[in-house]
């Protein structure tokens, strides 16, 4: 208090000066612990403080402005299903580069072709009025022709300036195949080459079922060594993918064994030459059993020995008597 009865100092100035109770406050105060920064967060930092420290070129902003207008442009060429007009144009624009340059296509030499016509030949070659001969490549030409079903190989060659070598292999039509409703010309490997109607193969054996393209080069083989019989058989169907039937031009069935198919065949011609037994009225013929042959006859033929043998018991009676 001074003389006059007022404060000296104010109160708010008193606390603030005493250190005293700025150290109780203080004290009275949380402490703060500083955070250490995190692994991205100094990544950030230092990324950002190199990035402020970059110094583009003046052509940058140029650059990257044509690259997002090209983008733009392939983005919307690919979203509008335009991209392959493109490159082909592309493609057109760089053979008739190299034709100017001497590189036309001028003689295509062709050979081996029978069943494919020199058109699908030539379409699979990729050898067109503008393709070149320095950008066409035999690679992918030769895996074109060899996708055609007839052709089993093909050699494609370049004899520059302006010539192309095609040498073709293709497979013989073997046998006819029916799976289902559908008939297919196959080769001996197996290979679906052609189908029906194609008058051309009708003279061809038959076979039928799954798997039987597959088994038929072998199996036919076997039938081959008896042409009597195969003569005579329309259609060879294999059952179940294990065991084959023939199917006879008269109506008889003949069922081979799954085993020793060559043993079932050799006993089918002795019958059939000693006794005829293909000729005869029967319905079919099981060779599945190898001691012994089963036959089925005819209802006509059943009918006429169940006859017989009730006329020779009525005579045997009569004799008896």
């Amino acid at each position: 208090m001074d003389g006059r009865g007022r404060l000296a100092q104010p109160l708010t100035r008193l606390e603030q000066t005493d250190p005293g109770h700025a150290a109780g406050a203080a004290a009275a105060r949380p402490r703060r612990t500083a955070k250490r920064p995190t692994r991205i967060t100094r990544f950030m930092r230092n990324w950002s403080m190199r990035m402020a420290d970059l110094r583009l070129p003046r052509w940058a902003g140029a650059a990257a402005s044509a690259l997002l207008i090209l983008a733009s442009i392939g983005y919307g060429a690919w979203k509008g299903g335009h991209l392959p007009m493109i490159v082909d144009a592309l493609h057109d624009a760089r053979d008739a580069a190299a034709n100017a340059a001497g590189f036309r296509i001028a003689a295509v030499s062709l050979s081996g072709e029978k069943h494919v016509s020199r058109g699908e030949i030539f379409t699979a070659a990729g050898v067109t009025d503008r393709a070149s001969l320095l950008f066409l490549d035999v690679d992918a030409a030769r895996a074109r022709l060899k996708a055609i079903p007839w052709i089993a190989e093909a050699a494609v060659r370049k004899l520059y300036p302006d010539r192309l070598q095609i040498t073709v292999t293709e497979r013989d039509a073997f046998a006819l195949w029916q799976r289902g409703g559908n008939v297919s010309v196959i080769s001996a490997d197996g290979t679906v080459v052609g189908s029906l109607p194609d008058w051309r193969f009708a003279h061809l054996p038959l076979v039928v079922g799954p798997g039987a393209a597959t088994r038929a080069r072998d199996f036919l083989a076997l039938l081959d060594a008896h042409p009597e019989i195969r003569q005579q058989v329309r259609a060879s169907v294999l059952v179940a993918e294990r065991r084959w039937n023939l199917k006879l031009k008269n109506g008889v069935d003949v069922r081979l064994p799954e085993a020793d198919v060559a043993g079932a065949l050799d006993t089918l011609a002795g019958l059939d030459r000693d006794k005829r037994l293909l000729s005869r009225d029967i319905t079919a013929i099981d060779l599945r059993l190898s001691d012994r042959v089963s036959v089925r006859l005819s209802d006509d033929a059943a009918q006429a020995r169940e006859d017989a043998l009730k006329d020779k018991k009525i005579k045997r009676k009569g004799g008896d008597a």
